[in-house]
């Protein structure tokens, strides 16, 4: 990016909102995945919306995530949740589509999949060393 943020060059929140939507549609029928998630619609959803915030937060958009949950502490936030190579790349496939769905620069689509590549492999905390 030559100037801005990531958040602005991608297209602003409703670039945002389309990724997560989109990432979690995958999530929600995959047999590996799905049960780490909430069983409850409801609380589903408000999973969907942490990442929406996250993501808009952490590429440069408004601060809503840490307004309303403070500090991501994603290792924490992760640890109860069996995450091995498995579900690692699960997840990273559906994210992968989400990110090839939406229509954004070519500079912000590989700043996308470097930092979810890299944060996926962060959380793994099953089945030795993540690295």
């Amino acid at each position: 990016m030559t100037q801005g943020t990531v958040y602005e060059a991608a297209g602003g929140e409703a670039t945002f909102t389309e990724l997560v939507a989109r990432f979690y549609a995958g999530v929600a029928g995959d047999p590996l995945l799905r049960p780490l998630y909430p069983a409850d619609p409801e609380m589903f959803a408000a999973a969907s919306e942490h990442l929406r915030l996250f993501l808009i937060q952490y590429w440069g958009g408004p601060g809503w995530y840490s307004e309303r949950r403070g500090h991501p502490r994603l290792r924490m936030r992760h640890m109860p949740f069996a995450i091995g190579r498995r579900e690692r790349d699960a997840w990273m496939g559906h994210m992968q589509e989400a990110v090839d769905s939406v229509d954004v620069p070519e500079e912000v689509r590989e700043a996308f999949l470097e930092y979810f590549e890299n944060a996926a492999t962060a959380m793994m905390n099953r089945g030795g060393p993540p690295f």
